[in-house]
């Protein structure tokens, strides 16, 4: 499902208007009917979290979709104005879209900042006329933009935000989406975009032929290596995380992490051939890593009295 055939009735020169219900049952089902690596909402979320988690996605899922499912570059960039304006109009009050409609009453209840969404659209825009970086400091600015403002909502979803989570956060949301950078080098090359810095293209000499080429050459196996490797650092590094989140949350922040560990492990496991399998995390391996997660909760829960002791 694809927000494409929505536009029509929700688009810029929308006239229908919606009830708060209908908002929030439009923005669950996108939710329900997604097509990432984790679902968007797990059995160990708390009920009472599950719409709003919903609502964020939905916007989530416009900003990309707008920006990858138009087929033009110049109309997604229309569009994307467009729903930054929709974040304006939003803040201020004034609401028609479903999306706004459902996401007012997260953004109330949670004090959700503005800017974490205007990120998001800066980042969908680029993708609109960046399609190659120079540098991982480049990448990782973008990382900043597309992938850390949705730790830092969910942080302020469960009402857990500080500053220093909000940095681990990030590490974990920009482990994430590097790993799914690695994981999808073939696709994102059919859409004629690159996430391997040519700065280490250059220093492990994988020539941009190789690239046009899609070969896996031993110097594409080192850098992609390398890349792997820097996406688990990070992943790892956001751990600390995890115990500071209330409750069964634990466990879904653990999840992400491990899940990420997984598709890098995928990775591996293919040796680096990328450009011919796309690496994938099996239900069984998520799975596995759902139990080691609650156990490592429940250690917590067991061995903590004693430590305060």
């Amino acid at each position: 499902m694809s927000v494409r055939d929505d536009l029509a009735r929700f688009g810029p020169q929308q006239a229908e208007t919606v009830s708060s219900g209908d908002a929030q049952a439009y923005c669950a089902n996108l939710g329900r009917t997604h097509y990432e690596n984790f679902p968007v909402v797990s059995w160990l979320l708390p009920r009472h979290l599950h719409q709003h988690f919903f609502n964020v996605y939905a916007f989530c899922r416009w900003a990309d979709d707008l920006g990858d499912e138009m087929g033009d570059r110049e109309e997604s960039l229309r569009l994307l104005n467009w729903w930054e304006e929709e974040v304006e109009a939003c803040y201020q009050g004034e609401v028609r879209h479903p999306v706004f409609v459902a996401l007012t009453e997260s953004i109330q209840q949670f004090s959700l900042p503005k800017q974490l969404f205007l990120d998001l659209i800066s980042a969908f825009r680029q993708d609109q006329t960046v399609a190659e970086y120079q540098t991982f400091e480049q990448l990782r600015d973008y990382c900043r933009r597309s992938a850390d403002p949705v730790g830092r909502l969910v942080l302020y979803l469960c009402s857990s935000f500080t500053e220093e989570r909000g940095l681990l956060s990030d590490s974990v949301c920009t482990g994430l989406q590097l790993a799914n950078f690695w994981q999808d080098v073939a696709r994102d090359a059919d859409i004629g975009r690159t996430y391997l810095p040519r700065e280490d293209r250059i220093r492990f000499g994988y020539s941009d032929l190789d690239l046009k080429d899609r070969k896996t050459t031993p110097e594409f196996r080192e850098l992609l290596k390398f890349e792997v490797d820097r996406a688990r650092e990070l992943l790892i590094a956001g751990l600390p995380l995890v115990p500071q989140m209330p409750g069964r949350l634990q466990v879904d922040i653990d999840l992400f992490i491990q899940g990420g560990l997984q598709i890098l492990k995928g990775i591996e496991r293919i040796d680096y051939d990328v450009w011919s399998v796309r690496p994938k995390v099996s239900k069984v391996n998520l799975a596995l890593a759902a139990v080691g997660s609650l156990f490592k909760m429940w250690g917590r829960l067991i061995f903590m009295p004693r430590i305060i002791k």
